[in-house]
């Protein structure tokens, strides 16, 4: 038997990702965000309405990154989610993040996030909230990759946001191979 919940924001994993944007002066800005994903092969989608200081620097700049929020970062991640730029400009200092400017984009890469895509503002649709973003980067710091210079997720420690419980879950260890499990069923 299952229990029915109505139509709601739920679904396993939940991203943490972290927006990043310059404003108009150049000073650095991030948000939280959990309503986003990969939509096409270089694309990613967001959504993010349009009061957030964030997707006004992304619309005026043409810009911005995602880093995926880690279990090191848990803190600091949360407070670019819960505390607004439009009310606290310094928002990326009290974080603590070093800021690095993006070579392939407008917009700031957080030294301390070791993963993230360097998009171009491709759309944003008001009425939907949704932000669209063509992938021109993805960057890793060389701390988490592996002796082949692949993500290696036992160096990282990405995390997840449980929108039931207003948690956020480190992901846990591989349990299967895809690509190649499901052909036993064949």
């Amino acid at each position: 038997m299952r229990k029915n919940y109505g139509a709601k924001a739920m679904l396993y994993p939940m991203p943490a990702l972290i927006i990043g944007s310059y404003d108009e002066n150049g000073t650095p800005d991030a948000m939280n965000a959990a309503w986003g994903g990969i939509s096409e092969e270089t694309q990613i989608s967001i959504c993010v309405s349009e009061d957030h200081k964030t997707t006004k620097n992304i619309l005026a700049r043409g810009a911005f990154t995602v880093s995926v929020a880690d279990s090191e970062n848990v803190a600091q991640c949360d407070y670019v989610g819960i505390v607004s730029g439009n009310k606290e400009p310094e928002k990326i200092k009290k974080t603590g993040w070093t800021v690095l400017k993006s070579e392939f984009v407008d917009a700031p890469l957080f030294e301390e996030l070791p993963m993230a895509l360097e998009c171009k503002l491709i759309s944003y649709d008001e009425e939907s909230c949704r932000l669209v973003g063509e992938i021109v980067n993805v960057c890793a710091d060389e701390r988490i990759l592996n002796a082949e210079g692949k993500i290696d997720l036992e160096k990282f420690s990405p995390i997840t946001y449980d929108p039931v419980h207003h948690t956020y879950r480190k992901l846990g260890e591989a349990v299967g191979q895809a690509f190649s499990d499901g052909l036993k069923l064949k």
